[in-house]
């Protein structure tokens, strides 16, 4: 193939989708292109695919944005290990990307420390264990500890149908991924304990992947195998947050991913049907798309929470001279669990707080905003403020 064809074809935005590829350029084109891939460019992985085959992705297009990685990294001044409104948001998400109803006065109930009442409530208490769980820097990713998170988070709360077996760590029988159509039919039943050992030696293992890229392969390739017979979903979404909490990224803990996936729920689900069209071309499954998804809709999107991250390393600048006083710091701590990156009042602040006079919450958001830490925007005759 001529160097300025392929060159083109590496740098088209279509590359991703192999199909609309072959309509641009030709069949032939394509599939030279995919032969110069496979000899120079495509890395492997030490997972598999159904047929026994290495996973590949592209590293030059799989690229993670460095302010992504700070955000992640850096330590949150809170002392909570889960921010309470990241936790709430990432419980709305997960669970409405799965098409399970959940209300946002349900959720905040059951974070309150109440029983659930009903199923859509044991999905939402399920979650909020499951959060728990990997927010626990002594659970080690260990096939032991993810059946404990899946039967914590999901597994205890099926129908007995969906149930796994007493004496099984995965499903006994095969499964159906179906949409409209039949789209994929999971791992055979009988390979998994091989697979799934492979996937957590892979998680465990040393090597020169990105970390982040790395969260997003387990991710997918959880969501690949269906390991379970429901909840895989929600599992690989764990799953992934909890491999950046062992991996130090701390602030994972307070960005609600799931949200985010909302947000593109759909492009979330035409990666997966991006790699299974692309393998019918080019016989190979190569996960470039998800990781491509997870980058540009996810990670890079984190870039602009920067601010916030800049906002937090100043308090702690202020905080190491004395300027902020201990109640202060106990206002600020709730401001973060509670309202995140949301509005408040001040108001709200002192019913939702309840251990303050109104003229100390007043005098806490006037001079947050002054030090430039919360910012206020007037609504008629009301202020509401925000973290900045």
């Amino acid at each position: 193939m001529d160097v300025l064809l392929f060159t083109k074809m590496l740098s088209d935005k279509q590359i991703n989708d192999l199909k609309r590829m072959q309509y641009k350029y030709s069949v032939s084109d394509v599939s030279e292109f995919i032969a110069l891939l496979k000899s120079t460019m495509y890395k492997c992985l030490p997972l598999r695919d159904f047929s026994g085959k290495a996973l590949v992705y592209l590293d030059n297009i799989t690229r993670v944005n460095l302010s992504s990685v700070k955000l992640l990294l850096s330590p949150q001044i809170n002392e909570n290990s889960f921010s309470v409104k990241a936790m709430e948001d990432e419980i709305h998400s997960t669970l409405t990307i799965e098409n399970i109803a959940s209300s946002r006065d349900s959720i905040r109930r059951i974070l309150g420390g109440y029983a659930p009442l009903n199923e859509n409530e044991n999905s939402i208490y399920g979650i909020k264990r499951g959060l728990e769980f990997i927010a626990d820097l002594d659970h080690k990713i260990t096939e032991a500890n993810l059946h404990k998170l899946y039967q914590t988070s999901v597994g205890e709360y099926l129908d007995e149908n969906d149930k796994l077996l007493p004496t099984h760590t995965y499903r006994h029988d095969d499964v159906f991924i179906v949409g409209n159509k039949v789209e994929q039919q999971g791992l055979h039943h009988s390979k998994l304990p091989e697979y799934m050992g492979e996937l957590i030696e892979f998680i465990n293992q040393k090597d020169d992947i990105h970390d982040l890229v790395k969260a997003a392969v387990i991710h997918f390739y959880i969501a690949y195998l269906h390991p379970f017979f429901d909840g895989n979903g929600r599992t690989a979404r764990l799953v992934h947050l909890w491999y950046l909490v062992q991996q130090g990224y701390s602030s994972a803990l307070y960005v609600p991913f799931s949200s985010y996936i909302n947000d593109s729920r759909k492009d979330y689900y035409k990666a997966y049907s991006l790699i299974e069209q692309n393998a019918n071309i080019s016989g190979m499954i190569d996960i470039t798309p998800f990781l491509s998804y997870f980058i540009e809709n996810i990670y890079n999107k984190l870039s602009l929470e920067r601010s916030q991250s800049d906002t937090l390393q100043i308090y702690k600048n202020l905080l190491s001279e004395g300027r902020i006083t201990e109640k202060e710091r106990d206002l600020w701590n709730f401001v973060l669990s509670v309202y995140g990156v949301n509005e408040f009042s001040t108001k709200q602040l002192e019913r939702d707080f309840r251990n303050a006079a109104y003229a100390t919450v007043r005098s806490f958001v006037l001079k947050f905003e002054t030090l430039g830490l919360l910012f206020g925007q007037k609504y008629a005759n009301k202020v509401k403020y925000r973290v900045r």
